[in-house]
Formats: C-alpha cells, structure tokens, sequence
C-alpha cells in the first residue's frame, strides 16, 4: 500500500531543532510548521471556505469525528461523495477520533477496554465508540489524516491511573493499526467515489504529566510504523509550563523523519514555543473562540474589543496586518459590531485571528529557512500579552 502521506525537512535550526518542511497529502502540499483552523462540524464558525483558502491561504483545516458521526452521521457525508465534497472545500483534512469530545460533553461515559460508551449530548442516545469504530467512521469521510481513539484523562491525576489509561490508549492503538490496515489493505478505497485518495492515520502519545510515561508511550507507538504521531491530552488545565515539559518529554522519541503534532495548542506566543521544541503540527480552538468573545490576537498583545477607548477609534485592529478586516474596518466599526451582537462581527474577528496565528506560523519557517529562528524567538519572548493601545 502506497503512503498516503510524504513529509520532506527542508531546514532544521541547529540551536533548537526547529523543522521547516512540506507535507504533501492528497490534496496538496501543505508548508511547515503548521496550525490548523479547527472546523469542529464541518465548518470554521463564522467563514467561508473561499474565505479559509482565497483570504487566508489555509492549506489544512480540522473537523470533529463526534460531532460529525452524531450530526449528519457518517453514513449521510459517505453517501454525499465524503467530507471534502460535503463541505467543498478541496484542501488538506485531518479528523480527530472523537474521543475527547466524547469524555469532556458527556456526563454519563463509560471507558472500558471495549471502547467510550456516552450519551449524545444531543438528545442523550447511547453510542458507543470502538478503535475499529471510529476508524471506519473517519474512513466514510476521506480525511487526509485520521486520529486514532485514546484516552484523554483530567488534570490532575494519579500516576497509577495514568499508567493504566496509557496501556489502554497503546492497545486501542494497535487495534486501530490493525482495523485500518485490514480495512484500506490491497483495494483502492472507497471504489464507489469518483476519486478515491489515500487516508494516514497517526496514533496519539498519553499519559497525563508524567514524562516517563510520555516517554514510554512514544517509543512504544513507533512500533506502529505510522506515516505520523500527535501528542494528545494536553491543555487539560495543566500549568502552561507543564505542557511545554511534556512536549519536550515526548517529541525526541518519536520519528525525525515523520510529522509530529501536538493537539489543541496553543496561544500566539506559545506557537513558537512549541516550534522549538521540534513540533510540525498544531491546532487550536482559540482565536475563533476569542474571536467570537471580543478577544483579538494583534502584533502588541490581546486587543479586548468592547472597552470603551475604541468607540472613537479609527485605527485598524492591527496597524501592521494585512488582513481583509484590518484593511478596511476600524476598531471603532468591529465594536460597534459587538456590542450590537451582529454576526458580521464574528467573520470579521475571526478572519483577523486566524490570519495572525497563520503569519506567525509563516514568520517562523521563514526564520527557520534564514537560519534566524533563535533570534526570532527572543523577540517572540519580549513582546507584550496585552496590547497596551
């Protein structure tokens, strides 16, 4: 079975190790490091797909096994030719397995070797996700790159319980290796779709805290011979420093010749932290979510747009970004916008965020092909959270 995924290094800072490379999936090439819009069902809130790609160049965006299997089901986006077609966005995607929504909406799960039994939090029906289940479900959609089931534990937690949860996440793993293998093994995939394309799978290193279980974890799951690795459960309301330690506890074990991503970080400040420490891949729910709240990411920090010092102002959100929002819309307009609770408000917040966060990741491998990356991050550590404005 062809790869579905190549990754090339094109640059590597020798004081960090700090990667800039290509990740060519089946649909395009996607320039690292990377973050990842997340579209939780389908859609980022408050943009269009031109938007995503025509304004913001995104090359890969996300989209959330549990909600999509719960709504419209995975049986329906199948019958409609898979994600891609659904949504038309004709970019890169990645699923996640669901099963962190799965622990964290629902107030009556169940984990067992078997898998996570919860309730919709819908309409509260039982549902049960399986290794094998949630790999069938990401193969109906066609993502690009599938996630496989793990289980994400609360901070804090013992090291005892940690350990047991991290040789469940191991097995569930290898399961999932094997479902996926069996499943997409000699046949080309999904024969009834006018264009079927390879689908990867990364497994997801655990074990809330503790660096020897992260580490132990990530040498056990090279043994999968994936075509990438995620580092999950973290920002599960561990201390930042914490999470950076267990990203530094992980990442040497895993493949320098393989994707590495780190799940749900982080802030504007953080994406060059993470950089460094040799991750390829992030995503974050953040600057849609602050988008949405009033909270704008800018060049001097965060911007809290309903203050009453911009009611007046005609500066743009960002004097140094060149965003659509902040070519033609002043601060004075975006919070006339949210304080009246008009929608436009949110597309055009949004638009903005995801367009810093975008430019830092750009910023960065432009500095790790210039041999400048050090240097970067000390101005990077210099700059103010909140903007001062």
């Amino acid at each position: 079975m062809a790869p579905a995924l190549q990754f090339h290094i094109e640059a590597t800072c020798p004081v960090t190790g700090a990667r800039a490379g290509t990740l060519h999936t089946p649909h395009g090439a996607i320039p690292t490091p990377v973050f990842m819009p997340v579209g939780t069902q389908a859609t980022v809130k408050g943009l269009t797909q031109r938007q995503l790609a025509d304004d913001l160049d995104a090359r890969i965006i996300l989209g959330n096994t549990y909600h999509l299997y719960l709504r419209p089901g995975h049986e329906s986006i199948d019958k409609l030719g898979g994600l891609h077609r659904f949504m038309n966005w004709d970019r890169a995607l990645l699923t996640d397995s669901g099963g962190f929504q799965a622990f964290s909406l629902s107030q009556l799960t169940k984990v067992s070797d078997d898998g996570v039994l919860f309730s919709s939090h819908l309409n509260g029906d039982r549902h049960l996700f399986t290794p094998e289940s949630t790999v069938d479900t990401q193969l109906a959609f066609g993502s690009d790159i599938c996630m496989v089931l793990d289980e994400c534990l609360p901070y804090p937690s013992s090291h005892e319980h940690s350990r047991v949860s991290m040789e469940r996440t191991l097995r569930w793993a290898q399961r999932s290796f094997d479902h996926f293998r069996a499943r997409t093994a000699g046949e080309p995939r999904r024969q009834h779709r006018a264009n079927p394309l390879p689908q990867a799978l990364f497994p997801i290193v655990q074990g809330s805290m503790y660096p020897d279980l992260r580490s132990e974890c990530a040498r056990r799951l090279v043994e999968l011979d994936a075509e990438g690795y995620a580092v999950g459960g973290l920002s599960v309301g561990e201390p930042r420093a914490l999470s950076m330690e267990m990203t530094e506890a992980t990442v040497p074990h895993l493949p320098a010749t393989c994707p590495r991503y780190v799940m749900g970080v982080g802030t504007p400040e953080e994406l060059p932290e993470y950089v460094a420490r040799g991750v390829d891949m992030m995503d974050c729910v953040m600057p849609s979510r602050n988008a949405r709240n009033g909270c704008l990411f800018t060049t001097n920090g965060k911007l809290i747009i309903k203050h009453a010092r911009y009611k007046e102002d005609s500066r743009p959100v960002d004097e140094s970004c060149s965003c659509y929002t902040c070519s033609h819309y002043s601060r004075a307009y975006l919070r006339h916008l949210f304080m009246s609770g008009e929608i436009l408000y949110s597309t055009l917040a949004t638009l903005h965020n995801l367009a810093r966060y975008l430019d830092i990741m750009r910023a960065i491998r432009q500095a790790i092909v210039l041999g400048t990356f050090p240097r970067f991050l000390d101005s990077v550590r210099s700059q103010p959270v909140e903007d001062p404005s």
